[in-house]
């Protein structure tokens, strides 16, 4: 009678134990795939706006002929973009960017035909909130992302996260450059 029930709490704990660690596997898996899919809104909307700046650029070229800095720096930055591989590398490109695109539209104001251009004014009015957008998913990634390291880093947790190789993810910082006011010089 004693061996039975020892037998069946041995059993009972066994599934307590395969319950629990499937549970936490489920919700690494999960968590895992919740951030790739915020970093997938994000990169949706950085292609977005990466394909709209030649638009923008062409439209100002024709007012803007002695800003050859400005465009050069836009030009880099979708270079930069179009040949990221990592969310670090990304997101430094994507401040590469958005600097130069506070650059042109804080230069853009020294051209009143150009401010005047629907074209120019449509694509601004875009491209602005295409950033706003952007914001709001690089914020939900970063929620994902701390969400993750943290349960990561708990115990037990840790036990299956370690068993699964799972490292910590990076956020999504905002580079240095993007968060200087710009210089503008006539």
């Amino acid at each position: 009678m004693i061996e039975w029930a020892v037998g069946i709490g041995i059993a009972l704990l066994v599934v307590i134990l395969i319950g629990w660690f499937i549970s936490l596997y489920n919700m690494f898996v999960m968590l895992k795939n919740n951030i790739e899919k915020s970093w997938s809104n994000i990169n949706v909307l950085l292609k977005q706006r990466f394909d709209e700046i030649p638009n923008l650029v062409e439209t100002a070229k024709g007012y803007m002929k002695h800003e050859r800095q400005t465009f050069t720096e836009i030009t880099q930055a979708r270079s930069a973009w179009s040949k990221a591989k990592s969310v670090q590398d990304k997101a430094a490109a994507e401040g590469m960017l958005a600097g130069a695109l506070k650059t042109l539209f804080a230069v853009a104001e020294n051209y009143p035909k150009l401010l005047a251009n629907e074209n120019f004014k449509h694509l601004q009015t875009r491209i602005s909130g295409l950033e706003t957008e952007i914001a709001d998913r690089r914020e939900f990634y970063n929620d994902n992302v701390n969400t993750y390291n943290i349960k990561r880093q708990q115990f037990p947790a840790v036990i299956v996260a370690n068993f699964m190789g799972l490292k910590a993810k990076d956020l999504f910082q905002v580079a240095s450059a993007e968060t200087k006011p710009v210089k503008v010089e006539f």
